[in-house]
C-alpha cells in the first residue's frame, strides 16, 4: 500500500505520538524513519543523558555516603560499563516502541524520506501519499562560524554521550540545558569543568532567581563558569583544545564540548521547493501546526516552539487530533513544564518575574526556602520554590530549584494551567515527609498563612 490518510516523516518524539494517536483514532498511518525509532529524545538526547546523570548522582552519592553513616568509597567510573548500562535502557525502551507501532498497525518505512508534491514522499524510489502530511524531521547540534566539530577534540552531544573515558578537563561552550547537564555529570565523574555563556547568566531563559542558585550551586560543586562574554576561537593540538574569549581570556582542556543549541533538520529534504513558509530554517506554523500548504502540518524540533521532547509528543498529538476532526485546543506554550537535570535539577512551568511585568501584570513574589522542608534535609539539597503571582490572583509561575524537583512539576504544571489561585492550592494537604510540601507552604505563605516559613 502507498497510500495513507497520514503520511509522517520521522519517527521522533513528534512523529511517532502523531503515528500512535491517529492510528488509535482509526486513521490508515504511515511512518517513515531514516535512523531508528524514537529519534533524537531516545537514542542521542533525553534519555541517555539522564542515564548519565543517575550514574553521576550514585558517584556523588558514594563520594558522601559517609555524611549519612555509610561506609562506602568510590574506587573509579568505569565507562564501558556506564555506557552498556545507558545503552541498556535505550534497547528496551527502543523495542517496546517497535512492539507499540507494530501493535498499532502502523505501517513502519525505512529509509530517507523527500517531500516530493504537497501530498507526496518519496523513499527509496517509492512514492507515498497522503491525505494529510505530517513533517517531524527533527534537529542536529548546532555549531558556531568557524568553529569545525573534530569529534575528537571538539565535541557535540552526540559524540559525547558514546566516550569511553572521562576527560580530565573539559570546557563545556553554552550554559543553557544541554551545557549544564554535560557539566554536571562530567562533575560527578570527576571532571575539572569549565562552562562558557555569552549571556549574562546560566540557563538563561529560567528565572534569574533560579540561575542565580544554580551558579551558587556549581560554584559549591567546584564548577568553573565564564558568562557575558562571547567566545571568539578555538584551536586543537596533539594535547587538547584551547579556547580564547572575545575579551582575550583563555581556557586550555582535553575536550571542547559545543552545546550552543539545536538547529532544525530542514535542508534537502524539498521543503523548500514546495513552498513551504520558512524562517530561519524552521517551518512556519498556526497554532494547530498547520503550515502554508493544505493538508501539510509540522511538529518537533523543526517549527519554532520549544525544542522538549515531550513538546513534540503533544504537537504530534494535536495533529492527530486535527486531522481526526476533534478540534483539539490549542497548546498553551507557557504552561508547558521545564526541566534541567543537573545537579541541582531547575525546573519551571508559567512566566518568570520578568516577562509577567512585561506582559503588563501586577506581580506578586513569594520564596520559598527548602531549608524549612523536611525531605530536603534528608536529601542534603538546598534550594526553593519562587511563585510568581497577579496580585490577588492566579499563579503565574512556579521556578525552583533543588534535588528532584523536576518531580513536583506534575502538580506545578496543573496550578498554572487551571489557573488556580495561592488561596486554592493552600488548603490542599501535601504527604509529610515529601520535597511535594514545598509546593504547598509556598502557596500557604503567599495566601498569608505560612507554616514552616517566616511571615
Amino acid at each position: 500500500m502507498t497510500e495513507f490518510d497520514v503520511l509522517i516523516l520521522g519517527g521522533g518524539s513528534g512523529g511517532y505520538a502523531c503515528a500512535l494517536r491517529a492510528s488509535q483514532l482509526g486513521l490508515n498511518v504511515a511512518l517513515i524513519e531514516q535512523d531508528k525509532l524514537g529519534g533524537t529524545c531516545l537514542h542521542r538526547g533525553c534519555i541517555p543523558t539522564k542515564a548519565l546523570l543517575h550514574a553521576g548522582e550514585v558517584a556523588d552519592s558514594t563520594r558522601h555516603a559517609a555524611e549519612f553513616g555509610v561506609n562506602a568509597q568510590l574506587n573509579g567510573i568505569d565507562m564501558n560499563a556506564v555506557n552498556s548500562y545507558k545503552d541498556g535502557v535505550i534497547s528496551k525502551l527502543h523495542k517496546g516502541l517497535q512492539g507499540l507501532v507494530k501493535s498499532r498497525n502502523v505501517t513502519y518505512i525505512e529509509g530517507h524520506g523527500r517531500l516530493v508534491a504537497p501530498n507526496a514522499i518519496e523513499v527509496n524510489g517509492v512514492r507515498y501519499t497522503g491525505k494529510n502530511i505530517v513533517l517531524a524531521t527533527g534537529s542536529y547540534p548546532r555549531t558556531l562560524p568557524g568553529l569545525e566539530i573534530d569529534g575528537n577534540r571538539i565535541i557535540t552531544s552526540d559524540q559525547a554521550l558514546n566516550m569511553n573515558y572521562i576527560p580530565n578537563t573539559a570546557i563545556v561552550l553554552g550554559g543553557g540545558v544541554i551545557g549544564c547537564e554535560f557539566a554536571s555529570v562530567w562533575k560527578s565523574f570527576g571532571a575539572d569543568v569549565t562552562i562558557v555563556e555569552g549571556l549574562p547568566r546560566l540557563v538563561a531563559l529560567e528565572d534569574e532567581s533560579s540561575s542565580k542558585q544554580l551558579e551558587r550551586a556549581f560554584r559549591k560543586r567546584g564548577i568553573k563558569f565564564e558568562v557575558g562574554t562571547r567566545f571568539q576561537s578555538a584551536t586543537t593540538s596533539e594535547s587538547g583544545v584551547t579556547v580564547t574569549l572575545e575579551n582575550g581570556t583563555q581556557f586550555t582542556a582535553d575536550v571542547l564540548l559545543v552545546a550552543v543549541g539545536r538547529g532544525p533538520v530542514t535542508d534537502n529534504i524539498g521543503y523548500q521547493e514546495q513552498g513551504l513558509t520558512m524562517d530561519r530554517g524552521y517551518l512556519i506554523v498556526d497554532d494547530k501546526c498547520r503550515t502554508n500548504l493544505p493538508g501539510v502540518f509540522a511538529v518537533g524540533d523543526i517549527i519554532p516552539t520549544l525544542q522538549l521532547a515531550h513538546v513534540g509528543f503533544a504537537e504530534g498529538i494535536l495533529v492527530a487530533e486535527e486531522i481526526a476532526g476533534q478540534n483539539p485546543r490549542p497548546i498553551n506554550y507557557d504552561g508547558v513544564p521545564r526541566v534541567t537535570y543537573s545537579d541541582p535539577e531547575v525546573a519551571s512551568v508559567g512566566l518568570t518575574t520578568a516577562v509577567a511585568k512585561e506582559r503588563g501584570h501586577d506581580v506578586v513574589e513569594l520564596n520559598y526556602d527548602l531549608a524549612g522542608n523536611g525531605k530536603a534535609n534528608i536529601l542534603k539539597t538546598a534550594g526553593s520554590v519562587k511563585l510568581v503571582a497577579e496580585k490577588n490572583g492566579p499563579v503565574l509561575g512556579i521556578h525552583m530549584v533543588g534535588a528532584r524537583v523536576g518531580e513536583l512539576l506534575a502538580e506545578a504544571q496543573l496550578i498554572f494551567n487551571w489557573e488556580a489561585e495561592a488561596s486554592d492550592v493552600a488548603q490542599l494537604i501535601h504527604a509529610h515527609p515529601t520535597l511535594s510540601e514545598a509546593v504547598g507552604e509556598a502557596h500557604l505563605a503567599l495566601a498569608g498563612k505560612p507554616l514552616h516559613a517566616h511571615g
